[in-house]
């Protein structure tokens, strides 16, 4: 069954019970028992609940995974992966990362005595000499946030195996549409679901899926306890997202493709990082991972002033904070994504003030096309 037959039938999508084409809204936060004397599968809802548990199976399935675990948000499943970990574990991270996870690293897992080593994603080198006794796992990000920095998933994993250590990643940009990393041997994946996956900017969610059924129990403790769990009502909206998913991926890819090219190409235009070029460093890599360079790209203009002069002038990508709607989304990073990261460290990690980035929506590409070029067009020219 191949993904798009597995978005509509590859799991429990349609209600057993009464053969409802959708799965029902279970809006209850305790369940009638049969009876006192023994248990039942559901009971409270922070526990588990009919609705979740069928997004839970499905983006498990569309993974290649046997747990999946739905939460309120990316950072909330983030967070339970990360802060599984103990106090004076040490973890390897690739270095251009999201801004909440930095900051989750730096302002709350320092005080909790969990030690993160960040490192040349792109450097296989890099990530065996971070590793110390006392290392537990690397942490993945591919294509990285914001600057689209590819890691080679599989060397990477390589590497933890020979040193047992567990693997973990934030597929968020790829989606399981186009970057299955369970399959390249990664043990716990992560999501941001409130992007492609749901696709309608209008939930706020986080998945993790894994097939180690240690890390699944794990990752269930942490959901349960410190109760992070996705409303009802967000599951059945990100369900209903997920069934066009490969049609939405697959337009916006197309449509980011092209306009990768273009950029690349305008004189206003100082760098593109999008892994689908061929001028891309880490173009071979994936190639080997993925099967498209994605629906994100950024990009970069001579300074601030030129980034405002380019924004002001756009007339269809909407500014937001997010990405993976509809439509297409504009964002700038340092002060959006990566504000919370101090100006040293982005300008360490590549953010600078004339970084853009563009998440492409399904919008006719002749008319994005058309429309970067006239917002283009009143930028001087950089050569």
């Amino acid at each position: 069954m191949r993904d798009n037959t597995k978005l509509i039938h590859g799991y429990n999508v349609f209600d057993e019970v009464t053969g409802a084409s959708s799965i029902p809204l279970y809006q209850c936060s305790t369940f009638k028992q049969t009876s006192i004397k023994e248990g039942q599968d559901y009971t409270y809802s922070r526990f588990g609940n009919p609705t979740r548990s069928a997004l839970e199976e499905a983006v498990a399935t569309m993974e290649g995974g046997r747990y999946g675990i739905a939460f309120a948000s990316g950072m909330s499943a983030i967070s339970a992966v990360l802060l599984s970990f103990n106090q004076g574990d040490h973890l390897v991270m690739c270095k251009s990362i999201y801004g909440g996870t930095f900051q989750l690293v730096n302002e709350v897992m320092k005080r909790f005595g969990i030690e993160v080593t960040f490192v040349d994603e792109t450097d296989l080198t890099a990530w065996e000499k971070a590793i110390r006794p006392n290392t537990r796992g690397l942490y993945l990000e591919t294509p990285s946030n914001p600057l689209l920095q590819v890691t080679d998933i599989q060397r990477v994993v390589a590497l933890a195996k020979a040193h047992q250590l567990v693997t973990m990643i934030d597929n968020t940009f790829m989606t399981p549409q186009f970057q299955k990393p369970l399959a390249l041997g990664v043990d716990v994946v992560i999501h941001s679901a409130t992007k492609f996956i749901n696709g309608h900017s209008d939930v706020v969610a986080g998945l993790v899926v894994t097939n180690d059924e240690k890390w699944g129990q794990q990752i269930k403790l942490q959901q349960k306890v410190l109760g992070g769990i996705l409303g009802v009502e967000d599951c059945w909206l990100t369900m209903r997202g997920m069934k066009t998913m490969g049609l939405r991926m697959d337009q916006s890819a197309r449509s980011a493709e092209k306009i990768s090219q273009l950029l690349e190409d305008h004189p206003a235009v100082k760098k593109v990082h999008y892994p689908g070029l061929a001028s891309h460093p880490g173009y071979r890599i994936q190639q080997k991972q993925a099967t498209s360079g994605g629906a994100v790209l950024s990009f970069e203009l001579a300074d601030q002033a030129a980034v405002y002069s380019f924004a002001e002038a756009l007339e269809l990508p909407i500014a937001a904070v997010s990405l993976g709607g509809v439509e297409s989304i504009l964002s700038y990073p340092v002060t959006m994504s990566h504000a919370c990261v101090p100006k040293e460290e982005r300008e360490k990690q590549g953010v600078t003030e004339g970084l853009l980035r563009l998440s492409v929506g399904i919008e006719d590409t002749e008319d994005l096309l058309a429309d970067l070029e006239q917002a283009l067009g009143k930028l001087k020219p950089l050569f």
